[in-house]
This record gives structure tokens, C-alpha cells and sequence, in this order.
């Protein structure tokens, strides 16, 4: 094994190391690792900058928060059934014909799966488990937008991804968000951001799939308010009251049964 080689592994093994514990010491990987603490930084910076964990004053965590919203595979399994619930809903306003917009999120995923349903569509995303999915559908034109490869978020973002989007205009946007805080939406990343503003000036209509718990998490980087969204499908977990306050604002709001 070269050099780079054993650097991968090494960052590999961190990457796991923390996620698994949740917070792990700087200190503790370099001693683990038989590496020196200047080379046990550079590793974390490495991994956070791709989106895998947060570094913290004297180590490193894969917990989420309001600045690092958790691996992929801990998202997927967040209010999995909930999400699928929500994808249900969404896929019911496809019309075939349309050009669908579909972000990164693992809720327009799980609604990614069921596009061909709807089919003849064409599909704009960045999502790459979303492109796996609809390549393999006859009735979907797809269209991939490209740009730096993101591996935490298993995705396309930055500026040239938002650029991308910018010479296309859609029918229809399908988003999702890390939190939703006082009528505003909120994101970990200013990557995402970038890429998910310019997919809400590239389409006609815009509707936000987020479940009820993504109203009481917070952000680091406002998105949007809730009212330049059309729509909201939530599940019926978030209380009358904030419905209410969202409707008033002028957002329709579709409310999706937990357990159908």
C-alpha cells in the first residue's frame, strides 16, 4: 500500500471511528493511529471539508447538529417511515409530461423510486443513489447535474452544480430541508444552499417535503422562507398551531398520516 493509499484507509477508519462513537478525541485517533496530532488534524479537516463529521474543540463528532446533519445512512433511517409516507404523498402530484426537479434530500429519493409510476417524466437531480434509480427507467428522461462530488452527502453541490441548474426551468421542485426555525428554512452546508436556491429559481412551482421533527432542529445556513414555497407536505405530527401560523403566511400545507 502507497502512501495515498494508507492516508485513504487511514481517514477511512477515522471516518467509522467517529461516527461509531459519536465524539472521539483528537488525541485518541492519533494514538490509535500511530500518527502525529498535526497529522491527525489534517485528517479531520480532510473529512469534514467532505462532509463526513464536524470537528469540535479536542476531537471530532458525527453526531448531528446544527452544523452537520449526520451521515447518510443515519438519515435514511431517521423517520423512515414517515419519509416514505411523505414520498407517497408527493408522488401523487406528478403529472407525466413534466420536467421534476429533485434534490439531494433522502425523502425526493424514496419519491425518486416511485417516478416511473408517473412516467413520461424528465428528472433533474444531483442526487447520485436518485440517478442510479431513474437510469434504469425507460420512461424517464434523465438529466444529471454535475459538479465537485460531495461522498457524505453522496452528491453533486457547489457553485458549479448551481450553475447547472441555471440553464434549466422545471415544472416542478421536490426539496426537503435540515430544519425548519420562526418561518425559515435552514441547511448544515453552504454547498447545499448554493445548489438548492438555484433549483428554487429554476422551477415554476415549489413544494418542501419535510416531517414534523424538522421543525424543532436547527441550522447553521438560512435557505428560505417557508412562504417562497407553494407548498408543504408535512405529517401530521406537527402541531395545529404551526400549521395554522404557515396557512395564515399564505403556504398551502398537505397533511400526510404518520401510518396509512
Amino acid at each position: 500500500m502507497d502512501r495515498v493509499e494508507a492516508q485513504e484507509e487511514r481517514r477511512r477508519r477515522m471516518r467509522e471511528r467517529v461516527i461509531a462513537g459519536g465524539f472521539v478525541r483528537t488525541s485518541d485517533l492519533a494514538e490509535e493511529f500511530g500518527v502525529s496530532l498535526m497529522t491527525a488534524h489534517r485528517d479531520l479537516d480532510a473529512l469534514q471539508a467532505q462532509g463526513w463529521l464536524r470537528k469540535v474543540r479536542g476531537g471530532a463528532t458525527g453526531l448531528p447538529s446544527a452544523q452537520f446533519h449526520g451521515s447518510v445512512a443515519e438519515r435514511m433511517a431517521t423517520m423512515a417511515a414517515t419519509k416514505q409516507q411523505l414520498a407517497r404523498a408527493a408522488a401523487t402530484l406528478l403529472v407525466p409530461g413534466q420536467t421534476v426537479l429533485l434534490d439531494d434530500s433522502t425523502t425526493c429519493l424514496l419519491l425518486a423510486h416511485q417516478a416511473a409510476e408517473h412516467a413520461p417524466l424528465t428528472v433533474i437531480t444531483n442526487s447520485l443513489p436518485a440517478i442510479t434509480t431513474l437510469a434504469k427507467e425507460p420512461g424517464i428522461a434523465l438529466i444529471t447535474l454535475g459538479g465537485a462530488y460531495f461522498p457524505a452527502y453522496d452528491a453533486f453541490m457547489g457553485l458549479h452544480t448551481a450553475d447547472a441548474v441555471r440553464a434549466f426551468r422545471a415544472d416542478v421542485l421536490f426539496l426537503s430541508t435540515t430544519a425548519v426555525t420562526n418561518g425559515r428554512c435552514y441547511h448544515t452546508s453552504p454547498e447545499t444552499v448554493q445548489v438548492k436556491r438555484a433549483m428554487m429559481e429554476s422551477a415554476a412551482r415549489r413544494v418542501l417535503v419535510a416531517d414534523h421533527t424538522k421543525f424543532t432542529k436547527d441550522g447553521l445556513y438560512a435557505l428560505a422562507p417557508l412562504t417562497d414555497f407553494e407548498l408543504l407536505i408535512v405529517d401530521d405530527g406537527l402541531p395545529a398551531e404551526q400549521l395554522r401560523s404557515i396557512r395564515t403566511a399564505g403556504t398551502e400545507v398537505m397533511v400526510v398520516p404518520q401510518r396509512g
